[in-house]
C-alpha cells in the first residue's frame, strides 16, 4: 500500500507514481485554510483512474471527495491539499467513498452517476458559492460566466471566471460546463482539449468518442502549442 506525506517542512514526500521530491525546493509556501491537527497527519485515500482524458487523480477524506484532477497537475493537487488540511497523507485505496467506480460510470455513457457524490471544496464561501452553482448545470449544457454572476447576484463574470479556475474537483463540480460570452471554450485548468472532449461526451449523451490514447496526447500537445 502506498502512502505519500506532504510535510509543511523540509524532507521528502512520495508521489503516486512511486517517485520522491523534495518538498523544501519544490513546494511553495502555503497558507492552510484549517489549522494542523497536531503530530498526526489528516488521513486521505487516493485512487488513480485511467480515463480517455488521461489519468484522474482522485482523493477522498473521511466523509466526502476532496479532490479530482489530472495527473499532469499533481503538483496543483498537493498545494490544494496542504491548504486545506495542512499536514496529511496519502494512502492509495481502491475506488474510495465508491468515486472511482461512478467516474467510470460517467465516463461509459452514465453523465448522472455523479451528481449526488459529496464533496468537500474548501474555498472561500464567494468561490464555494460559485462552485455550488456550478453543479445546478446539467450535463449537455453550458452557461456563460456572466449567467452564473447574474444567478449569483451583485458579482462580476471575470469573479466567477477566477473561481472557476480554482476549483479543486474537476468534472464532478463541472467547471468545463462554463464559456465565454461569444460561446468561445476560453480557459480550462486541464487544457482545453479536454474541456472540448468532455463537453462533447456530454453532448452526444455519453456514447463513445474516437479521442483515446496516443491521439489524446497529440491533440493535448497541439493545445499547448
Amino acid at each position: 500500500m502506498l502512502v505519500v506525506r506532504k510535510r509543511r517542512g523540509g524532507g521528502t514526500e512520495r508521489t503516486l507514481a512511486g517517485t520522491e521530491r523534495s518538498s523544501e525546493t519544490e513546494q511553495p509556501s502555503i497558507e492552510t485554510e484549517r489549522p494542523e491537527r497536531g503530530v498526526r497527519p489528516v488521513r486521505l485515500s487516493a485512487d488513480v483512474l485511467p480515463t480517455p482524458v488521461g489519468e484522474l487523480l482522485i482523493v477522498c477524506d473521511a466523509d466526502a471527495l476532496c479532490i479530482v484532477d489530472y495527473d499532469d497537475f499533481a503538483p496543483r493537487m498537493h498545494a490544494s491539499l496542504a491548504r486545506r488540511y495542512g499536514a496529511y497523507d496519502l494512502v492509495r485505496v481502491p475506488n474510495p467513498l465508491g468515486v472511482t467506480a461512478l467516474l467510470e460510470r460517467y465516463f461509459g455513457g452514465d453523465l448522472a452517476a455523479i451528481e449526488g457524490v459529496r464533496v468537500h471544496t474548501g474555498g472561500t464561501p464567494y468561490q464555494r458559492r460559485v462552485w455550488e452553482r456550478l453543479r445546478t448545470i446539467p450535463p449537455g449544457q453550458t452557461r456563460t460566466y456572466g449567467q452564473i454572476a447574474a444567478q449569483l447576484g451583485e458579482t462580476h463574470a471575470r469573479a466567477v471566471g477566477h473561481a472557476n479556475s480554482l476549483n479543486p474537483i474537476a468534472i464532478v463540480v463541472p467547471c468545463h460546463r462554463v464559456i465565454g460570452a461569444d460561446a468561445a471554450l476560453t480557459g480550462y485548468a486541464g487544457g482545453l482539449a479536454r474541456k472540448r472532449w468532455l463537453l462533447e461526451h456530454e453532448t452526444r449523451g455519453g456514447a463513445p468518442l474516437a479521442l483515446f490514447g496516443s491521439e489524446w496526447a497529440r491533440t493535448a500537445e497541439w493545445e499547448r502549442s
